[in-house]
């Protein structure tokens, strides 16, 4: 039997809404699915509250060399006005070989984008929030059976319970848990499992940190010291975190896709670092590579109240990326 042909790329997508994880996961599907077509596909992405006239035309119009391209605008409701007129064009008529992604987060602003690119016929994916119990309780059951397994009702109430709302936490531990039990999820895995949460709770409060909010980082810290997670744990998920802000800085601009390769990271974790980025200049990051460095130290024995070094370097840290 010969082999169907791959489902035809739409010239215009829409990914519309504010779940983090569920945009990354459609761009990531739209350009995978380009170079699977295509292993020599371009896929470019581009700020929109940043983007130039110029760069629109170049990345937008027929290339005298042929080839696919994947041209992502991401935050598209932030583009300026004085854009519009040099986007909407090629909303109505893509060329051949491009496909244009608008991510937009779905409300009034950037309303006019958002009902140009509906005219001209734009496929779209819905990206909101889950805000219903019943959603979350679906979006666990869905990644369980992704990652080839399976997970009983009570069982995912109780990873509910234990990680919270955030989809990104709630899809790696339902891989996780999956790997870990050999396909079957029940309530003494899931309690099991928790119980050396540690680890998450530090990346936690590492993420608060690099993105200057420090009453949301510290309040993450009490409750992670009350529950007994261990200061190295605590402080090398700070040096991690600021690592890879550093790391992805230092590599500039350019697609998650192409800087995965060059950094070492998934494709996801860069989009996030990217967004993490804005906000620190070379100076803060310098200084905030000192901080977590002597932090290390502290942790190990160096400083008499480990508790406040931690809290200390905190403050100090997300001081630091105001700084210039």
């Amino acid at each position: 039997m010969p082999e169907s042909s791959p489902t035809p790329i739409p010239a215009l997508i829409l990914v519309v809404g504010d779940e983090e994880l569920l945009v990354t996961r459609a761009i990531e599907q739209i350009s995978l699915a380009a170079i699977k077509a295509d292993p020599d596909a371009d896929v470019r992405e581009y700020q929109a509250s940043e983007v130039e006239a110029a760069e629109i035309y170049e990345a937008l119009s027929p290339s005298l060399f042929g080839g696919r391209r994947v041209v992502v605008f991401r935050s598209a409701q932030d583009i300026r006005v004085a854009l519009l007129d040099a986007l909407k064009p090629f909303l109505a008529a893509p060329s051949d070989d491009v496909t244009i992604v608008l991510q937009h987060l779905g409300g009034a602003k950037g309303k006019a984008l958002l009902d140009a690119a509906k005219k001209a016929g734009a496929s779209t994916i819905t990206c909101a929030k889950l805000t219903k119990p019943g959603e979350r309780l679906d979006f666990i059951k869905a990644e369980v059976r992704r990652a080839g397994g399976s997970i009983a009702p009570d069982a995912a109430q109780l990873l509910v319970d234990a990680v919270g709302t955030d989809l990104r936490e709630l899809a790696a531990v339902s891989a996780q848990l999956v790997s870990d039990s050999g396909g079957r999820i029940d309530t003494d895995m899931v309690s099991r499992y928790h119980q050396g949460r540690a680890e998450v709770k530090g990346f936690e409060i590492s993420d608060k940190v690099v993105t200057g909010d420090s009453t949301g980082a510290l309040e993450s810290l009490r409750w992670a010291l009350a529950d007994g997670v261990p200061h190295v744990v605590i402080a090398d998920a700070l040096a991690q975190g600021v690592e890879a802000v550093a790391r992805v800085a230092a590599a500039g601009r350019g697609n998650q896709y192409d800087l995965a390769q060059k950094l070492g990271m998934p494709p996801w974790k860069v989009n996030r670092v990217q967004g993490q980025v804005r906000g620190w200049s070379e100076a803060g990051l310098r200084e905030a590579l000192g901080l977590v460095a002597s932090l290390n130290a502290d942790v190990k024995g160096a400083a008499a109240d480990p508790n406040y070094a931690i809290e200390r370097t905190i403050r100090h840290v997300t001081a630091a990326r105001g700084s210039r």
